[in-house]
């Protein structure tokens, strides 16, 4: 049903046992990331050819960058409910400010 000001309250897109498998996906990326970044530690101390650090760091930066878009889209799903949609709800983001997050980090 839409309310009197004609926009429809958005509806939770998340149950609890998704958000946890996006928290376990987003914590194996990023345990990935670190092995990666060993690499390029081990590459930078053994004296690896540049290209060869370059491309592990590229798979490092990438992996991270992938974990960093899947935590503000968790969050994203987590605080928009309908009840919390506006703000209303002590602590919750409205969606400019999740917009601006978005904008920050994406």
């Amino acid at each position: 049903m839409v309310p009197a000001n004609g926009i429809a309250p958005l509806r939770p897109v998340a149950r609890p046992t998704d958000e946890a498998e996006a928290q376990r996906k987003i914590a194996n990326r990023l345990k990935r990331a670190r092995g990666q970044l060993g690499g390029v530690i081990a590459a930078l101390e053994s004296g690896a050819d540049c290209p060869a650090t370059l491309t592990q760091l590229s798979a490092v930066s990438g992996a991270v960058n992938r974990a960093k878009h899947a935590v503000i889209s968790s969050a994203m799903r987590e605080c928009l409910t309908p009840a919390d949609a506006g703000g209303t709800a002590t602590g919750t983001p409205t969606i400019r400010e999740l917009e601006k997050l978005f904008i920050k980090y994406a």
